[in-house]
């Protein structure tokens, strides 16, 4: 035999060996790969798929048209609990050999997950009872089957569902997530979050989750990274009418309906410390902000102690810090009314910008800049207010100060509100509003200045609401100095607060004394 047949024959026998080896080692993997995905799964899902593709050669492992279900409801379809989901493929990138040979778990580089139909059903109504329920549910069950660095999702949709009602409690759309660097290991189970990563990227078509009996928020195109999140079309609406509502609670409340056309969180950071959430944020910007308050006073009132702004900050039970929120080209709406008869009284600030500024928890610190707030807005969709705002979050006195000006008001305007609510009409013009105001919990004092035109009051009938009460209108007149003489007029208040009103309330008792002060 030539050394050149010798050579190609021990090539040869290589390239066969290599080649039964490949094929041995293909098909223990085949073999092997089965018995790691559900006999010795002792997770609480059952993994199952119609093929699977195998490259050794490039480590990589496809499986197509698999389903996942809970073990415990193989045999009883009617009562679902967990994950059931249906996945188009998933590809395996960068297998570790040696753990699949061997080990009881698949180990890789990458997992990428195509159109996944996820559905979590919940025994609750809460869409996360418990922060250790994902978890338990989702993170240990599929830890036990395979660990990755990096996983991408693509075209996912996910839904969570109640499992009595079957109705649906939150879903994502389109989703697409890229979580890279993930440590998962015995001591990142035991915290909140349990798995660390280095940066992830999140992008969905739309979103909705039911908040609670009341209300539901839901969106259009979210896209999220470990330092920014921008949300687009953003709603909350309620569930009910406004006479339902105010039906079914037992005291007075709010009941809001939000549109937010835009929302831009940037350069933000979040998490647990210690099992202790904090959120920091450079800025957040709000735009186009939509919002109506809508308040009825048939309920019992509620007379618990409403805690002023420092209070609320100071008592958050974690680390709060955003350096700049603004709110811009929005508007905000107030109503209020005593029963539903003659409609509801409304205050509207348009043409709404804010920026408030050092906005801050009290959470574990010592010492904290002062909040400062500034908003610039139309009045009533007349008159240009003009707000300059500050507290101190630690201040356990829970000082302010707030000073404002509102130029060229006509008072008519006020019909709106002061008609249906107090069945008054007041007619002329504030020319110049000033406040300058210093206040704490339990009082507020200072300075108010106003020069006004040609004021009449308008008292109405209470059995004809549309007919002038003339009697008590001249009584009311003849009390209320009605013109200025083109000279600021300005006076000194001080008001005790009412602990079971609102900030809002407090500061429009002191500008209503202050009123009273020049004009009667």
């Amino acid at each position: 035999m030539t050394r050149i047949k010798k050579i190609i024959l021990f090539f040869f026998g290589i390239i066969l060996s290599l080649g039964i080896l490949n094929f041995g080692i293909n098909l223990w993997i085949e073999i092997q790969l089965p018995q790691i995905i559900n006999e010795k799964n002792d997770s609480d899902y059952q993994v199952s798929y119609e093929d699977i593709d195998l490259s050794l050669w490039h480590a990589n492992i496809k499986m197509h048209h698999i389903s996942v279900v809970p073990k415990s409801n193989l045999k009883n379809t009617d009562q679902k609990t967990g994950i059931y989901a249906t996945v188009s493929e998933i590809e395996v990138v960068d297998f570790n050999l040696w753990g699949i040979l061997f080990g009881d778990k698949i180990k890789a580089k990458q997992l990428v997950v195509i159109q996944p139909k996820i559905i979590l059903y919940k025994n609750t109504k809460n869409v996360i009872s418990d922060p250790k329920s994902i978890q338990a549910k989702v993170i240990q069950p599929f830890e036990k089957i395979i660990l990755v660095s990096d996983i991408i999702l693509s075209e996912g949709t996910l839904t969570v569902k109640n499992n009595t009602t079957k109705q649906s409690l939150a879903g994502f759309s389109n989703l697409n997530l890229k979580l890279e660097g993930i440590v998962l290991n015995e001591e990142t189970l035991q915290e909140k979050i349990p798995f660390t990563y280095k940066n992830y990227s999140l992008v969905c078509d739309s979103l909705f989750y039911h908040v609670n009996d009341f209300y539901k928020v839901s969106s259009h195109k979210m896209i999220a990274t470990d330092s920014s999140l921008n949300i687009a079309a953003f709603q909350l609406l309620p569930k009910c009418s406004r006479k339902e509502f105010v039906q079914q609670i037992p005291k007075e409340s709010d009941l809001y309906t939000v549109f937010v056309t835009d929302i831009a969180l940037s350069k933000m950071d979040w998490g647990f410390k210690n099992d202790v959430f904090f959120y920091t944020s450079n800025a957040i910007h709000i735009n186009a902000l939509n919002a109506n308050i809508y308040r009825g006073k048939m309920p019992e009132d509620d007379l618990s102690k409403k805690k002023l702004y420092n209070s609320l900050l100071r008592d958050l039970s974690f680390d709060l810090k955003v350096d700049t929120l603004q709110i811009t080209h929005s508007k905000l709406v107030y109503e209020e009314e005593k029963d539903f008869t003659e409609g509801p009284g409304k205050l509207s600030f348009t043409d709404f910008n804010m920026t408030v500024l050092n906005l801050q928890s009290g959470f574990q610190k010592s010492k904290v800049s002062d909040t400062k707030i500034t908003v610039q807005c139309r009045f009533m969709e007349e008159s240009m207010l003009n707000v300059d705002w500050s507290f101190n979050t630690l201040d356990v006195s829970d000082g302010f100060k707030i000073k404002g000006t509102i130029l060229n008001f006509n008072t008519e305007k006020l019909s709106y509100f002061t008609k249906p609510y107090l069945n008054v009409i007041v007619k002329g013009t504030l020319d110049k509003v000033y406040f300058n105001f210093a206040g704490n919990d339990v009082s507020n004092k200072g300075d108010f200045a106003l020069q006004y035109d040609n004021l009449v009051v308008d008292v109405y009938r209470n059995n004809k609401r549309q007919k002038i009460n003339k009697f008590l209108s001249a009584i009311g007149n003849l009390f209320i100095k009605d013109d200025s003489d083109e000279a600021l007029k300005t006076t000194e208040i001080e008001v005790e607060r009412k602990p079971e009103k609102s900030f809002y309330n407090f500061l429009w008792i002191s500008i209503a004394e202050g009123l009273k002060h020049i004009l009667i």
